[in-house]
């Protein structure tokens, strides 16, 4: 059986480098151009931080700096202890608040219809803390390529 390498399907890029305060204040993630993408994933790690929590919301925006965004339906599912993942749950454009405590992972699934809705094509996720205590964290972007290619052209331009 031939081994399949993901890259060849899907786009992988770090939307967020780890940093030991990664979600204070408002943090937005890289804005990736999503023309060469069905959909796209955003994997939020929060690692490290009992009591901080953040409302995440999905923009779309008009460009690569968000001159204007306009928030946008996502589902989402997290992961609380190792291996075990919860529901799905689609949200509106309010988002959701995550949930306080250390070694969680959370996927973000974003349909990119929901960008032709708005004339977008550029998508961030934004972290607004809600409790103020520092969590280690990063946030990646896994986008589902419509063309696979194994050199993936990039998704910041």
């Amino acid at each position: 059986m031939p081994l399949t390498i993901l890259t060849q399907s899907a786009h992988i890029a770090m939307g967020l480098a780890p940093v030991a305060d990664a979600f204070s204040g408002t943090v937005r993630s890289d804005i990736f151009n999503m023309k060469n993408f069905s959909a796209c994933t955003f994997i939020i790690i929060k690692g490290v931080g009992t009591t901080g929590t953040s409302t995440i919301t999905v923009n779309a925006c008009d460009d690569t700096s968000g001159t204007n965004r306009t928030a946008i339906p996502f589902r989402y599912r997290r992961q609380s202890t190792a291996d075990t993942w919860g529901a799905v749950t689609t949200v509106t454009t309010a988002g959701f608040d995550t949930t306080a405590g250390s070694a969680q992972l959370y996927e973000i699934i974003v349909d990119g219809q929901e960008l032709g809705d708005t004339g977008y094509q550029y998508v961030e996720l934004t972290a607004i803390e809600v409790v103020d205590s520092p969590v280690v964290g990063s946030i990646l972007w896994v986008g589902k390529s419509m063309q696979p290619q194994n050199i993936p052209a990039t998704a910041l331009t």
